[in-house]
């Protein structure tokens, strides 16, 4: 029996109530009133996720400024690196316990395949495609993943990427109180004429294979342990070979996602969704963005989102506050919750100004804003 044939059969034998699946896959309940007529009301979907924070690490003044503004879901950042190892599961634990004082609730942690690109990661090989070394840095993940699913954490956030996130300067917004967005301008950066990576040339389908010659090694290990594995793309999509690299979500970042997406039916196998990283991607980022989310989250490979927002699109924004740029965040929260998501979502590359308080500041003005959208939509039929 199909989802929707098993959704409708059990609405229809609970409580004399009759349900149906309606054309776009919402559930309808029915009812009788005193003449008789039956009326059709949508049911209120459940609103699942919750904010969560990716900054600070787990001591106790980043646990108690997160508990103060109510955020109890968290990316713990990392434990403690075993060289030639991977984590400290005995470290892993006590951040977990660290996290539990505060009713705080410890889901997820970063990989050491961060979007820093080949020359600073820890772990150069494995986007090299340099064998053997890169087999021991798999290896290394591997011990990482069983010490995230003994201690209970269920979402991994890494990267495959060789470039560093893109950035060609910052831009002052006077009338948000001179604060300071992170630019990318693609024409900026050809003037620049930097030189290609350690990487030299590499094209999309050698990328794939990198990728896949991690996820046939990992996935198996993730799937033993119940812990989800989360790719956040490459940041920003960019024209193919720009710098000798053809990035795999580029120049087409949603047929960048369908692909990556389609390599593995697991349901270890996902993505930390950065919304402002997909957007930065399309021309009309508002419009555009509703399609993808809906498209992955039907598939149910949304682990992690980061809601961050821009001005602008595809070669050419900046990085805003929440409520000043081009996307609809109301319109997101909701698509969000029509897909069913359930996980964190994370404010992430808040923008700066003078105040040596700023990175707080900014969080805690985020927070705030996904927490009253979440608060609000979850109300609404």
């Amino acid at each position: 029996m199909n989802r929707r044939k098993a959704i409708s059969s059990l609405l229809k034998s609970s409580l004399g109530a009759t349900a149906v699946v309606g054309s776009m896959g919402s559930i309808t309940t029915g009812c009788r009133s005193a003449n008789g007529k039956k009326h059709m009301t949508p049911a209120v979907k459940p609103m699942l996720m919750k904010v969560g924070c990716q900054h600070g690490g787990t001591g106790k003044n980043n646990l108690e400024f997160l508990a103060r503004h109510g955020v109890y879901n968290i990316d713990g950042g990392a434990p403690r690196m075993i060289e030639g190892v991977g984590w400290d599961l005995d470290d892993a634990m006590a951040k977990k316990e660290a996290c539990e004082k505060y009713g705080i609730s410890l889901d997820a942690y970063h990989l050491p395949l961060s979007s820093a690109g080949v020359e600073r990661v820890d772990t150069p090989n494995i986007m090299l495609g340099k064998s053997p070394q890169r087999d021991r840095e798999i290896e290394m993940i591997q011990q990482m993943i069983s010490v995230a699913g003994k201690t209970g954490v269920t979402t991994l956030n890494y990267n495959t990427t060789i470039h560093k996130v893109l950035r060609t300067g910052r831009t002052i917004d006077p009338t948000r109180g001179n604060a300071s967005y992170s630019t990318w301008n693609y024409e900026e950066a050809l003037k620049r004429n930097e030189p290609k990576t350690m990487a030299g040339d590499v094209s999309i389908d050698e990328i794939y294979e990198r990728i896949t010659y991690l996820l046939d090694r990992l996935l198996p290990v993730a799937e033993e342990y119940g812990v989800r594995l989360a790719n956040h793309i490459p940041d920003p999509p960019v024209p193919a070979g720009y710098r000798g690299i053809t990035r795999w979500n580029s120049p087409d970042v949603f047929d960048g996602i369908k692909r990556f997406a389609q390599l593995y039916e697991s349901p270890a196998h996902g993505f930390n969704l950065c919304l402002g990283t997909v957007a930065s991607g399309l021309k009309d980022p508002n419009t555009e963005i509703l399609p993808i989310i809906k498209w992955v989250g039907d598939r149910n490979q949304i682990f992690n989102v980061h809601l961050r927002n821009i001005k602008g699109g595809w070669n050419h924004f900046q990085e805003v506050y929440p409520d000043n740029g081009d996307m609809d965040f109301a319109q997101i929260i909701t698509a969000l919750k029509n897909v069913g998501y359930d996980g964190m979502v994370m404010p992430d590359h808040i923008p700066h100004h003078e105040d040596p308080a700023s990175g707080l500041q900014g969080r805690a003005f985020a927070f705030g804003y996904i927490k009253a959208l979440i608060d609000v939509i979850g109300k609404e039929a």
